[in-house]
């Protein structure tokens, strides 16, 4: 149970503390309660009181590290995003074993790309135990080469010795464990300091077996929802979660792993469909069959939407982006960093396929209207844009389009950019199309 700031204060030790009653210290113990502060720059704790105030203050679901490159699963506080914000965002793998780790490997890489300044990649590699040894750990080597994190879907603790022994740098997910080996398992994972993930029958199965294995002293958990049916996976993740946030239960307060590709074998669009379900509702690492880029496209932007701060809109960089091969000469155009807007102007921009370099200054990540209003859309601030950015020592065309909605801006543009055609789109995105075909300059 989390404690409050009063219930840190109490702990504070009565002794070499020079004034436990200052407001100095009654300041430190409220802002740790909030998590702004460490329970550890307390000089005057001792050791007991650091343990229990250290795991009183963790948050209900426990942040778990994977991965050379130190990927993030859990942490978090909330139900839902609008509470506040999801912490750790879901990861994505592939499975693959012996008999198809060729050609998914090499499927794997063609997934990589840049959006809102964010690598979409797939970050793991789920490589599974088929019963023949040998074959796995050529499977784990082979996926090692690669370089994203790999989950060791194996049962066997000797198949899983092998090949921890192999992939111990990588630090991977050692999805192994349930009620019958657990301690095995456990072992494992705490030798070689990685992740364990546990699996059970049923959710008291998981629960019991979550509980054997932090009496062990084995915190370091994933927890595997099974594959027994979409309705029971999905109220196993639900569960969980509540009972986590909402009722304190910290044996249920690890992050959770969803295979989509054991859920639904050989179903690409259910897989997708299942994806999209769990990033939304509690999946921390989500395993599919296979991922295409048609695939990849609306779940990692679906996940970079769910991950980011409500509080904060999501920004495109601000920089001259050339659409349809655009080159010095062609036509100039500017809108807002908001990244809806940008992406639904470069859309629409990119159908008409007609070159523009189309100018994207910051904003301050508003939408077109909201900007102007807010004073962070005027003409001076897209003046200042094309000088500070050497436009026009960059690019000879001298017509630059600007939003309808802004079309005020026009007589003020005109006056800062001498030389320049100032010229008014539609009011709506979706008009430019019919509107730079028919474009006279």
């Amino acid at each position: 149970m989390a404690l409050k700031g009063l219930d840190i204060f109490k702990l504070t030790p009565k002794t070499n503390c020079k004034d436990c009653g200052c407001p100095t210290c009654m300041a430190f113990s409220m802002k740790a309660a909030q998590g702004g502060l460490a329970i550890e720059k307390c000089p005057h704790l001792s050791d007991d009181a650091l343990k229990v105030l250290g795991e009183a203050t963790e948050p209900p679901m426990k942040l778990i590290t994977i991965g050379a490159d130190g990927h993030k699963l859990g942490g978090e506080t909330v139900l839902y995003r609008h509470e506040k914000s999801f912490v750790s965002k879901t990861l994505f793998g592939v499975s693959v074993n012996a008999e198809n780790a060729d050609s998914k490997l090499e499927g794997i890489k063609k997934i990589d790309y840049e959006r809102i300044g964010e690598r979409m990649y797939i970050e793991a590699v789920n490589v599974e135990y088929t019963g023949d040894e040998a074959a796995f750990l050529n499977t784990v080597q082979k996926s090692l080469a690669l370089g994203r994190v790999l989950v060791l879907d194996v049962k066997d603790p000797g198949a899983a010795q092998a090949a921890l022994e192999l992939a111990k740098d990588n630090k991977p997910l050692l999805n192994a464990a349930d009620e019958s080996n657990y301690q095995a398992m456990s072992e494992l994972a705490v030798k070689y300091g990685v992740a364990l993930g546990v699996s059970g029958a049923t959710l008291d199965s998981l629960h019991d077996t979550v509980a054997a294995l932090e009496a062990l002293g084995n915190k370091n958990l994933v927890l595997d929802l099974g594959s027994s049916s979409i309705k029971d996976v999905f109220a196993r993740a639900v569960q969980i979660r509540r009972a986590a946030l909402k009722d304190g239960e910290r044996s249920f307060g690890y992050p959770s792993l969803v295979n989509a590709a054991k859920i639904a074998p050989g179903d690409p669009s259910m897989q997708t469909a299942l994806a999209s379900l769990f990033t939304v509702k509690y999946g921390s690492l989500i395993i599919m069959d296979e991922m295409s880029y048609a695939q990849a496209l609306p779940l990692f932007g679906l996940r970079q939407n769910i991950f980011t701060d409500p509080q904060k809109p999501m920004k495109v960089e601000p920089g001259i982006y050339p659409i349809n091969g655009a080159d010095e000469n062609s036509l100039c155009a500017t809108t807002v960093d908001f990244a809806l807007t940008y992406f639904i102007v470069s859309g629409e921009l990119e159908r008409s396929g007609v070159p523009v370099n189309l100018f994207i200054s910051d904003a301050g990540g508003y939408s077109v209207l909201t900007a102007w209003a807010a004073g962070k859309l005027s003409a001076g601030s897209i003046a200042k844009f094309i000088k500070e950015n050497n436009v026009e020592g960059k690019i000879g065309n001298r017509n630059l389009i600007i939003p309808g909605k802004v079309a005020v801006l026009k007589g003020e543009l005109e006056e800062n950019l001498p030389g320049w055609k100032i010229i008014v789109a539609p009011n709506e995105a979706v008009s430019l199309v019919k509107f730079l075909k028919e474009l006279q300059v």
